[in-house]
């Protein structure tokens, strides 16, 4: 099987080296990876430039000027899938592959990563996307595991397979994409599934790029834009509140942004079958997490408030 692997990048070069070093040393490395240099300012284009000479599959392209906002939330503005789409199109590999993924270009890949993913692919065929989870470091230096459903592949180290990445119509430029897509595969029949034992080193620590309480604002919205339910995000404050720091602050600006965007009505998934399937799947989630817990089910049974 072919493997494209697209790389959006924008001022990494702390991180870069981490992460040019992950893939060459990859036991089956990618077929084609394109990083997609988008108006870096610092030191990230020479460090591409040099590993060119190193890594034989690397492919640099640059995105035209202007392209993406360089405003301080990019995250918000889609950057990622858009610069995504661009080094999609740029690709050599763009008519000729089996696979595609997405890395960001602060994530370091164990030796084995591709090769164990593309196993697990073959020996399973109605596996759509994949990926691994990962380790962030905290402020202290420390490593932590960044907890996840096993249905969720984080949006940092997304593989697709190609009839999967086709059938849900590529990758949609739209805060909360990374959530879009796995719902939209599910509808269409496939699994998506994140494997614990392969673990990658996420250098920034998730939702901080331009502070945490802004990272958590965005992600309610994120969370408004792929179309979830209002009774959904009210019970999930409650756990990013608990989970995430600042403890109690983030499931606040978390609430906040989800209730700001719906107020605005920013963009978000218009497809209504979409939108059934995504309250469907919260209901049976609920239902489990009420059974774990000896709740009543029929509480979880209420008809949602969109």
């Amino acid at each position: 099987m072919r493997l494209l692997l697209i790389t959006p990048a924008r001022d990494e070069a702390e991180h870069l080296p981490a992460v040019l070093a992950s893939l060459a040393a990859q036991t089956r490395p990618p077929d084609e990876w394109v990083v997609v240099d988008d108006g870096s300012t610092d030191g990230t284009p020479e460090l591409l430039a040099r590993a060119r000479d190193e890594i034989p599959f690397l492919h640099v392209v640059q995105t035209p000027a202007g392209f993406t906002s360089a405003g301080r939330d990019r995250l918000a503005a889609a950057a990622a899938p858009r610069a995504f789409n661009h080094g999609l199109r740029s690709a050599r590999l763009r008519d000729d592959f089996d696979l595609v993924g997405k890395l960001d270009a602060d994530t370091e890949l164990p030796p084995r990563y591709f090769e164990s993913l593309l196993e697990r692919l073959a020996a399973d065929p109605d596996l759509g996307i994949v990926g691994g989870v990962r380790h962030e470091c905290a402020a202290d230096g420390s490593w932590r595991v960044l907890a996840i459903p096993a249905d969720h592949v984080p949006g940092a180290l997304k593989l697709y397979r190609r009839a999967c990445f086709e059938a849900i119509g590529g990758m949609e430029e739209l805060l909360g994409w990374d959530a879009i897509d796995e719902t939209r595969a599910r509808m269409t029949g496939w699994r998506t599934r994140s494997f614990d034992d392969l673990v990658a080193l996420h250098h920034r620590a998730w939702g901080t790029a331009d502070g945490r309480l802004r990272g958590r604002v965005r992600y309610g919205r994120s969370s408004w834009a792929a179309g979830q339910s209002a009774w959904w995000v009210v019970a999930k404050s409650g756990k990013v509140a608990l989970t995430m720091r600042p403890r109690g602050l983030s499931g606040a600006a978390y609430a906040w942004g989800y209730a700001a965007a719906r107020a605005r009505r920013l963009p978000r998934v218009q497809d209504e079958a979409y939108l059934r399937h995504v309250r469907l799947e919260h209901r049976q989630r609920a239902l489990r997490v009420a059974r774990r817990a000896g709740l009543p089910a029929g509480v979880a049974r209420r008809r949602p408030v969109a």
